[in-house]
């Protein structure tokens, strides 16, 4: 069903422009791939997805162990409980068979202990999972923090990372996601907020980046233009346009990895299927995965 004229088309003066709502993973879709940006947002019914991922499912499993964790009264608060909690929350979609499942419940309960073991029980975070919802003079922004910690006056953003890209300083520099739970927490919380951390459990590794106003209003900037282009390619395609042309496809690397492959035939072209386990790092006694643990490639500020 069409959207109703905005403000500005009816030609009423003196209206304020409507926002643009979205999340950073909407911006980001967008960003990367036109077409898959229409299929999740625009097409509806929308189309089904692909099957579920492994690697997938097993960052879910761990952020779900890390919050029951934060839940639990701080004398319970051991690394065991933690690992207790992976196990008992471990979600098995995606694998190829139940033997690695298993093998990989019990190396992500081996990251989750190793994690809480340099945790301090008692440095209760402010927020755990929260929502966090921020305006600017053009977009209405949400999104969803895995942790909100307290250090001094300020609060700190952090997001667990479990996939097999180890992240850098670029990619916590870069990141719009954080620099929204920035803005975000701040303005909800009335504390200053600029510090973002992405936590690696992997390998144990935390990247910190700190932001100025500055920086963070770049990336404002930066999504608000995104915004701009969004409504000005979904406004010709509801005048009249080709889908195909107006979001076309970006084709890489990527595309074996779209949940949304089936309905595009250009990026079946581009990349052939991925097995639901391929995202899982190679392990010497797993050679069914596909890549190792490597360094994430650079992303700009």
């Amino acid at each position: 069903m069409p959207r109703p004229p905005r403000p500005e088309q009816l030609g009423l003066t003196g209206m304020p422009r409507r926002l643009f709502p979205a999340t950073p993973s909407k911006l980001t879709t967008f960003t990367s791939c036109p077409r898959r940006y229409y299929l999740t947002y625009l097409v509806r019914p929308a189309p089904p997805k692909g099957p579920p991922w492994a690697h997938n499912s097993v960052g879910a499993a761990v952020h779900n162990a890390l919050r029951e964790w934060w839940l639990l009264p701080p004398p319970r608060r051991t690394p065991t409980a933690g690992g207790a909690a992976l196990a008992a929350g471990w979600i098995s979609e995606g694998f190829r068979d139940d033997k690695q499942s298993a093998r990989w419940r019990d190396r992500a309960r081996d990251w989750v202990e190793g994690y809480l073991a340099t945790a301090d029980p008692t440095d209760e975070p402010i927020g755990l999972e929260r929502q966090i919802a921020v305006r600017t003079s053009r977009l209405a922004l949400s999104g969803r923090v895995d942790r909100i910690d307290v250090r001094g006056d300020e609060v700190v953003i952090v997001d667990y990372k479990t996939g097999r890209w180890v992240p850098t300083t670029d990619d916590a520099r870069g990141s719009t996601a954080l620099a929204v739970y920035a803005l975000g927490a701040a303005r909800t919380l009335r504390r200053p907020c600029l510090q973002v951390e992405l936590h690696h459990l992997p390998t144990g590794r935390v990247v910190t980046w700190r932001h100025t106003e500055e920086t963070l209003g770049r990336h404002v900037s930066r999504a608000e233009q995104l915004a701009d282009d969004i409504e000005a390619c979904t406004d010709t395609v509801e005048a009249g346009a080709d889908p195909q042309d107006v979001f076309p496809a970006r084709t890489g690397t990527q595309c074996g990895w779209c949940d949304l492959r089936r309905h595009c035939p250009a990026g079946q072209a581009a990349q052939p299927d991925k097995a639901s386990w391929a995202g899982l790092p190679v392990e010497a006694d797993d050679p069914g995965a596909a890549s190792p643990v490597v360094p994430s490639p650079p992303r700009t500020a």
